[in-house]
């Protein structure tokens, strides 16, 4: 599914935090300068009040004022469509804010199931819509006098107010309050409770005028009455909502949230009118020619991904161009029948530690980290993060599941006990050694039973609570095998199961087990394997895969989501090249900073896994030295110590989000602080010596990586800063303001001071050259390795794309640490002139030309001291003449 009007290269914006519209379309020259053919933001509806990102949609139909709204959203595809640039939305079909903001939400909460947006969520309305934002019981908030009663004079509606959110009441239960006012406003108000039914009622509501006076009047009588906490009870009652206890959520709640965040809401996006409604604005777009393509945020969120695929596709047509966010694991592709161009790219960061990092090197690492206390294999910590996940986190919906599985059981035959459905169902997610499975209503792809059929063999084996008439039950609801009396019941226990599958293995994964298993932590990445790497000729294959499964999928190296920035990523490769000088470094850090660790109730603070942890970050993040002084070292302390807050909570081990250990984390914090103060300075200075030591690496990898990203199969990836350099941590840290500047006309030299101008040099010459050739050549042309003769075998990385006589070859470094030139960011000239290419034969053409140094070669045997003598990669195309 190819068109012309595809993108060659995006960049990726992320609006809020200080980015609006009018902001955006400033920079369009440095876009048009870098070479990129579309802008790919990030979501620009309105969202709840204070987000930062943007997927927590307050109103899918219309574009956020604080950003510019329509006025400014269209002055800005203007400024593209005259820049030559397209544009890709990121729209969110999975989740909304359960914001009061949010109109349809806050519908759903004044008129219960009667609303007519009840049927747009994932709500159990067995029982009354638990809303989990108190602080402590409903009845102990109202005694400490945080809920009164209010009027709302905008809605002319009774509402609680709570922590400064008003919730609206129920019009039925008006006559509770009103009838105990002995004022005139309440009188009218009470009149218009009693045709609350009729048709007319919003209307007859909006037209009800009340003065200033009486408004004040009305909101002074309530808060009055608001004494009597047995009447607020009652009220509460009446309600088609429970305000509960926000800790509650982990173990029991009536709607889908977005993984473990409450304040996300699930769309029931499967429901025709609910697609149409929440996609009215962005297919209108779409269909003015404002929108060339669309990012489709958590696929994996959705009931049936494909129906909804099918559908979207129908809309917008054959050449809108269309990626997943979808996190695939090794050797898994998309699902053939999928009608997209394949996903936003976390798999290609994935692929790129293959070929950078050194396995024996990993090993070492491996197992100095397991020393220090993380005796546990890996695949043994995985399954105790996600025992953690569905007992704890997720037990609400574990439970949900289990009393849905027993409504499933046909009438006369007996049903597994409670217990032994909920024991059943951990025991066969925990296994789930990917995301999800896609079995709908038509039933399960081969593949995905072969699947299944292997996670029942290892969860029978592993259940020791569950019995096997519990799992056999549940895999029959999954397949289609039970019986059709349940049609509906089957059919929604079957989109629960794989709607939950994809939250346990993120949270356990991504937001859990990333945060313990820190051998290097440049592998903790989304979609990325912590325990391994497989080596240079898998990454070979991986692209050469990529050609035949995603031709035209994205190809990123940082995004919104990423753990560290790609630069980060790059330079703690290094760490895999010298694993022993790390483990030397290491220990005298701890042991010069012995006295700064504290011994608490629960142990000593921190632990060793976790100054692992701290100076790997630490290295990662630390600024180039062209960009180091005072000033910056005191905000390098103050980013670090608020991921290291984050880091701490998500391992989820001394301390948690919502059961903060504050003991731990203020002594951990300390030791963090402490190594910027003074009386470390030897600490600190040993510290910045080792950076030295392996930054020059790092940078040569992080050209590699770039250039790789720039000429592989699928479409580059730009995040938005990462041109020059992106030495971010996980968010929000990777969301801050980013200082963007054109990038320079002519080669900056290759050197340390001159990296990040480097590099967006080096992106812009690249792009300018897939500008000029035929686009396909970059996508679906062949993807064929070269071997380089000689000592820089095993440190440079060379392959060829060829399409349609077209032709260009790729050579990048690789495992550089201790055999680079003495100075600049190049190889050692010695290796270099004792290595060769054999350059491929091309009918019709007369040799190569380096785009990077202009130098045009001749083959056949071409030394690598001629191709990159000058730059630390190369970039050689075919010529015609």
């Amino acid at each position: 599914m190819a068109s012309t009007a595809f993108p060659t290269a995006t960049y990726r914006l992320q609006f809020r935090n200080g980015m609006t519209f009018s902001g955006a379309r400033e920079i369009l020259p440095h876009l048009v300068g870098l070479g990129v053919s579309h802008l790919y933001a990030s979501p620009i509806f309105t969202a709840a009040d204070g987000s930062t990102h943007g997927y927590d949609v307050a109103d899918c139909n219309e574009i956020d004022p604080e950003l510019g709204g329509e006025a400014g959203f269209v002055d800005l595809v203007e400024g593209l469509r005259a820049a030559g640039l397209g544009l890709i939305l990121d729209i969110v079909p999975n989740h909304m804010s359960s914001g009061l903001k949010n109109r349809w939400w806050r519908d759903v909460i004044e008129w219960g199931e009667a609303s007519p947006f009840a049927g747009f969520f994932d709500i159990d309305w067995q029982e009354p819509l638990t809303l989990p934002f108190l602080g402590a019981p409903f009845e102990e908030v109202a005694a400490q006098g945080e809920i009164v009663l209010t009027f709302d004079p905008a809605e002319n509606r009774l509402c609680f107010s709570v922590y400064g959110q008003a919730y609206p009441l129920t019009p039925a239960s008006w006559d509770q309050c009103l009838s105990r006012l002995p004022i005139q406003p309440a009188r009218r108000l009470e009149r218009l409770s009693q045709d609350a039914a009729c048709e007319k009622w919003a209307e007859q509501r909006k037209a009800l005028k009340f003065s200033r006076q009486e408004a004040d009047e009305l909101a002074q009588a309530l808060e009055a009455l608001s004494a009597d906490k047995q009447l607020l009870s009652r009220l509460h009652e009446a309600q088609a909502y429970r305000l509960v206890d926000w800790r509650l959520a982990k173990s029991h709640l009536t709607y889908r949230r977005f993984f473990e965040v409450t304040e996300l809401v699930g769309l029931r996006v499967e429901d025709e009118k609910v697609f149409g409604e929440s996609h009215r604005l962005v297919l209108d777009l779409v269909s003015r020619g404002l929108v060339q393509g669309l990012r489709l945020d958590h696929i994996d969120g959705l009931a049936d991904p494909a129906a909804y695929l099918a559908r979207l596709r129908q809309a917008v047509g054959p050449d809108i161009y269309i990626v997943v966010e979808k996190i695939l694991e090794k050797n898994e592709t998309l699902p053939a029948s999928w009608p997209v161009q394949g996903t936003t790219g976390y798999e290609f960061s994935a692929s790129i530690a293959d070929a950078l990092v050194c396995p024996d090197g990993l090993q070492r690492l491996q197992q100095a980290f397991a020393m220090l206390g993380a005796s546990k294999p890996y695949a043994e910590q995985l399954l105790d993060a996600k025992d953690q996940m569905l007992s704890v986190n997720f037990a609400g919906e574990v439970d949900y599941l289990a009393r849905l599985a027993r409504t499933c059981c046909p009438p006369g035959q007996a049903c597994p006990p409670l217990a032994a459905l909920q024991a059943g169902i951990c025991a066969l997610v925990r296994q789930f050694p990917v995301y999800r499975t896609y079995a709908d209503r038509h039933g399960m792809e081969e593949g995905d039973e072969i699947l299944i059929d292997e996670v029942v063999e290892r969860a029978r084996s592993d259940a020791a609570s569950a019995s096997g008439a519990a799992i056999s039950h549940i895999i029959g609801l999954m397949k289609g095998e039970a019986a059709a009396h349940r049609r509906e019941e089957i059919r929604r226990f079957r989109a629960r199961f794989q709607q939950l599958t994809g939250p346990i293995m993120a949270k356990s994964l991504e937001d859990t087990l990333f945060y313990r298993f820190n051998a290097l932590i440049a592998l903790n990445e989304v979609g990325g394997d912590p325990e391994k790497v497989s080596g240079v000729d898998s990454f070979h294959s991986a692209m050469q895969q990529r050609v035949q499964t995603a031709p035209h999928a994205l190809l990123a190296s940082s995004t919104h989501d990423t753990k560290r920035g790609e630069d980060a990523r790059a330079r703690l490769f290094t760490l895999s090249e010298a694993p022993e000088a790390w483990l030397a470094a290491f220990a005298r850090w701890r042991e010069r900073l012995a006295g700064e660790a504290m011994q608490l109730p629960d142990g000593v603070a921190p632990e060793p896994q976790v100054e692992w942890l701290m100076f790997q970050s630490l290295l990662g993040m630390w600024p180039l030295p062209a960009q180091l002084d005072e000033q910056d070292e005191q905000g390098v302390s103050q980013r670090f110590s608020a991921y290291l807050s984050k880091a701490l909570r998500e391992a989820k081990q001394r301390t948690n989000w919502g059961d903060e250990n504050e003991a731990y984390e203020k002594a951990v914090l300390a030791y963090a602080n402490g190594l910027f103060e003074p009386r470390n300075a030897d600490v600190l200075a040993d510290f910045k010596e080792f950076a030295g030591m392996i930054t020059a690496s790092g940078m040569m990898n992080s050209l590699s990586q770039t250039l790789i990203k720039l000429t592989a199969p699928g479409i580059p990836d730009i995040y938005q800063g990462s041109e020059w350099s992106d030495f971010s941590l996980v968010d929000p840290d990777n969301r801050r303001e980013v200082a963007f500047a054109a990038p320079p006309r002519t080669a900056p030299p290759a050197t340390a001071d001159e990296f990040a101008a480097y590099k967006a040099w080096m992106i812009a010459r690249v792009l300018a050259l897939r500008r000029d050739m035929h686009p396909e050549l970059f996508t679906q042309g062949s993807y064929r390795t070269l071997s380089v003769e000689g000592p820089a075998a095993c440190h440079v990385i060379a392959f060829e794309r060829m399409r349609a006589g077209e032709s260009v070859i790729v050579l990048a470094p690789r495992l550089t640490l201790g055999c680079m030139a003495q100075e600049g960011l190049l190889l050692d000239p010695a290796l270099l002139s004792a290595s060769s290419l054999t350059l491929p034969q091309q009918a019709g053409a007369k040799g190569f030309q380096d785009i990077f140094s202009a130098e045009r070669v001749e083959g056949p045997q071409i030394s690598l001291s001629t191709l990159m003598q000058t730059h630390p990669v190369a970039l050689l195309r075919a010529c015609e003449d």
